[in-house]
């Protein structure tokens, strides 16, 4: 590090990557030569091809660059930021919000470069979290498998449009029409069977209760056009299914370093070892990088923004945009564990009855954050549910009763309280 005339601490040696698809510019500010004061910069452009990109860090590192800043330009920051991890270099990637060119300056790739390096030198930036290689590897994984779902949702829904279309209402009728017994009728339609008494005898388990409903929602207008397209369907699902499955398998392989991590997680209402495997993909297991609960539940989009103009607060309660995979496993966590008989289930329930059940879900979600961060953080440590009773006994009787006497006066009731015998 170095210190300049107006005493700001400069990073010594810098580089900053402007980056495209097929070619990157590199800006890099040196300190000066001997007897002079302005410090030298070079700029240079480099196509992206990995051998391109590897000599470009062989130089920065006989350059004696100790950090590289770069934009997060869609994926294409991902080659020079793993090389020049793998180099020692100390990849930073920050986001292009934070880096605001000034109005009025002429906008190109080499200025571009050049003004990301000479804000990184004087360390006006906040790295962006990069996971190490096993995360990045497991994250992969578990969002490769939520695309996979919804895809394989995708499909089942385009099938039960199609039975619409064909009239056939077996979806009224089946609450899952891909279960043992719906494939079932789905395949006798498909091998041209029309009688609805036939279709509606292939039924399984309790679903033989329905079959006068199934008989009636198999009157249709099923025709050979429909089964072409809905074995098509199917086959995809299959195949999706089938994806999805080994996914999982890699996903348990991939879990075996963090199997404590996951055990711990585990422990909390509402999520599973699945949630578990998708919340630590996405924020690892060191905290280190959160140094507090506040700085994760921050990143994660799950604290309330700050901004307050003339004395007013704007956009109250607003928490922004953060990792929409995390807050996928968080919701849905949150939504399963208010359906139980603890803790987080009951303070769901209140929150619920009194904001609406979107808000107790981001609630519940930033909760759930603090108890994964103490449980990342210190590993020693175990989970204890304080119980669903927790607020009717430790709630202070004189404040519940004050809080009931003032309800009671807005309605405009004289109160007046005589202790029971």
């Amino acid at each position: 590090m170095e210190t300049d005339a107006n005493e700001v601490e400069i990073i010594e040696r810098v580089a900053a990557l402007d980056i495209g698809k097929a070619v990157l510019t590199c800006c890099v500010r040196l300190p000066p030569l001997p007897g002079l004061r302005a410090r030298r910069q070079q700029v240079s452009d480099h196509p992206t091809m990995t051998r391109s990109l590897q000599h470009l860090m062989d130089r920065l590192v006989g350059l004696g660059v100790t950090r590289v800043v770069m934009e997060a330009t869609s994926d294409y920051w991902k080659p020079a930021f793993y090389l020049a991890e793998a180099a020692g270099l100390d990849p930073w990637l920050v986001n292009a919000r934070d880096v605001k060119h000034l109005p009025g300056r002429p906008k190109t790739d080499r200025l571009d470069a050049v003004w990301l390096c000479k804000v990184a030198e004087r360390q006006m930036l906040r790295a962006s979290f990069v996971p190490p290689p096993p995360i990045r590897e497991l994250r992969d994984l578990t969002r490769y498998r939520v695309d996979l779902v919804a895809a394989a949702t995708a499909e089942k829904q385009r099938a039960e449009k199609l039975l619409e279309d064909a009239m056939i209402k077996l979806s009224v009728v089946a609450s899952d029409i891909f279960g043992v017994s719906g494939r079932a009728m789905m395949a006798a339609l498909i091998a041209g069977q029309r009688d609805p008494k036939v279709l509606a005898e292939l039924a399984r388990s309790s679903m033989r209760k329905k079959i006068p409903d199934l008989q009636e929602a198999f009157i249709g207008r099923f025709n050979d056009h429909h089964a072409f397209l809905l074995a098509t369907m199917l086959a995809r699902v299959d195949t999706l299914t089938a994806d999805i499955a080994s996914v999982d398998d890699r996903i348990e392989a991939h879990l075996g370093p963090f199997a404590d991590a996951v055990a711990g997680l585990d422990q909390i209402p509402g999520i599973g070892p699945r949630t578990a495997a998708m919340i630590i993909a996405e924020i690892g297991v060191d905290m280190t990088r959160f140094p507090t609960p506040g700085h994760l539940a921050s990143w994660a989009g799950y604290a309330p923004k700050v901004a307050i103009s003339a004395g007013k607060a704007k956009g109250r309660n607003a928490t922004g945009h953060g990792n929409r995979y995390l807050a996928r496993a968080l919701g849905e966590a949150a939504i399963s564990a208010g359906r139980t008989r603890t803790f987080l289930g009951e303070r769901h329930r209140r929150l619920a009855r009194r904001r609406g059940p979107s808000r107790a879900n981001v609630a519940i979600g930033r909760s759930m954050l603090v108890i994964i961060w103490h449980l990342l953080a210190h590993p020693d440590e175990q989970f204890h549910d304080l119980g669903p009773d927790y607020y009717t006994t430790k709630i202070n009787p004189d404040r519940k009763r004050h809080d009931h006497v003032r309800g009671l006066q807005a309605l405009g009731y004289k109160v007046t309280l005589e202790p029971a015998a």
